[in-house]
């Protein structure tokens, strides 16, 4: 069946594959990915300007496509479920060299996403209670070791959190181990 123009002219649906291919990137990565990230796909293959990115990411956050989070100065985007939702409906829009470019750019870079994310601390705010809440979490390869939510009441409290984690996760986490245990082996008349 072929597919229906859905747009009136040749920019806006080149806009709109531009905006799918992101959530296929985000998507494929499977790991929360940063704006600089993003970017560097996108200029590397020189399939879109700095500029554009930016707008296409803003709109997507805004229309719930992706959801994003903070690690420090650093921004990453997740997709939603709407994000997925949209990007299955749309995926055919995506020529099929393109999704071999954005599987190879992964292969070549997950390793460095990756690496960056080994200790996350991201902070955001929750409309609907007005607290922010921090998400610390530990990963080893692909396995997670450990991850904590935490509501506080101001963005320094958050930041403070994120920091704190990063800077001590080596101490903490520990002794958060050592206290569960030992809970456990305190029930058990150890």
């Amino acid at each position: 069946m072929p597919q229906q123009n859905i747009y009136p002219n040749s920019s806006e649906q080149m806009q709109f594959q531009h905006k799918i291919t992101l959530l296929l990137l985000v998507d494929r990565i499977q790991i929360p990915i940063s704006n600089n990230q993003i970017t560097k796909f996108a200029l590397e293959e020189n399939y879109m300007n700095f500029y554009n990115v930016q707008q296409y990411l803003k709109e997507m956050v805004a229309a719930g496509f992706l959801d994003t989070s903070q690690d420090g100065n650093t921004t990453r985007y997740t997709l939603t479920d709407e994000g997925l939702k949209t990007l299955k409906t749309f995926a055919s829009y995506i020529p099929p060299y393109l999704k071999g470019r954005i599987d190879k750019y992964i292969e070549e870079n997950k390793g460095s996403v990756k690496q960056d994310l080994e200790i996350i601390a991201n902070h955001f705010f929750q409309h609907d209670n007005e607290e922010y809440v921090v998400k610390c979490a530990i990963y080893e390869e692909d396995n997670m070791l450990m991850e904590l939510s935490i509501s506080v009441v101001s963005k320094e409290q958050a930041i403070s959190v994120c920091t704190n984690w990063k800077n001590n996760v080596k101490d903490i986490y520990p002794k958060i181990i050592d206290i569960l245990l030992k809970q456990k082996a305190d029930e058990k008349g150890e």
